[in-house]
């Protein structure tokens, strides 16, 4: 009974071990993508390996079927580094944009176009785990965004604006208490100033009456420090004055 279980021993075994190998490469890709007609779009392909990443044996492969007749077709090569397809449709339309370090194996198709509609297949090989099912992406074409797609732009373009109001109102709220705080310190520091006191007896300038006290000159004889009489100034009627005693003294001198 033993030796009839050891055939089905021995393929369980086999089995689980294959299963482990084909499970060993996991491919992941988005499945279903569309692009506008002539713009470019980024085919998205990752992978997770059981084995430590090799970057010199780690190989990526992009083919492409088209949606209607027509054979397979090449349209990536990456090991080591890029090589892009040097004739076909999609000569100089393929773009390498991944990272195999870090599990990136996407590739951007440039000005898309409508033979670009079919399904493309990613495959990464890091030996010894070359086993796994290729990552598939099928491609659209169309002629203006879908309507999700415009959705999902407007909610973003809208969400930009919407942080960039929430941000203009929060400066200006800021400038404004800053200018009522600056405000409010002023009032208080002139309210709780010191004030001059003046005095009550004292009054404007412009109201007071200006005295004005005429001093009479006077002049003073150096010879024995006499103050004389201010002079009048009517030195003429003085001089008559001599002249009139000089003729009275003379006319008596001769009726003598």
């Amino acid at each position: 009974m033993c030796v009839n279980r050891l055939p089905l021993l021995v393929l369980l075994g086999l089995a689980a071990s294959g299963l482990h190998l084909a499970r060993g490469m996991r491919v992941y890709t988005s499945g279903e993508q569309e692009a506008v007609n002539g713009t470019d779009v980024r085919l998205k392909c990752t992978f997770e390996s059981k084995e430590n990443i090799n970057p010199k044996l780690l190989t990526v492969s992009w083919n492409f079927r088209p949606l209607g007749p027509g054979h397979d077709e090449s349209v990536f090569y990456y090991q080591e580094k890029p090589y892009p397809p040097a004739e076909g449709r999609f000569r100089k339309k393929a773009l390498w944009a991944g990272d195999i370090m870090a599990g990136d194996a996407s590739i951007i198709i440039r000005e898309a176009k409508f033979t670009f509609n079919g399904t493309f297949s990613c495959q990464v090989k890091n030996p010894p785990d070359v086993h796994g099912h290729p990552g598939t992406v099928k491609l659209t074409v169309v002629y203006s965004a879908s309507f999700s797609e415009i959705v999902v732009v407007a909610g973003i373009i809208l969400g930009a604006i919407a942080i960039i109001m929430v941000i203009m109102i929060l400066v200006l709220s800021i400038r404004r208490c800053r200018k009522k705080r600056q405000h409010h310190q002023h009032h208080q520091d002139h309210e709780y100033a010191p004030r001059e006191r003046k005095d009550p007896t004292m009054c404007h300038p412009s109201k007071a009456v200006h005295l004005y006290v005429e001093v009479e000159s006077v002049s003073i004889d150096s010879s024995d420090g006499v103050i004389s009489d201010p002079s009048t100034g009517d030195s003429g009627s003085s001089s008559e004055e001599e002249d009139d005693s000089s003729s009275d003294e003379g006319g008596d001198s001769d009726s003598d």
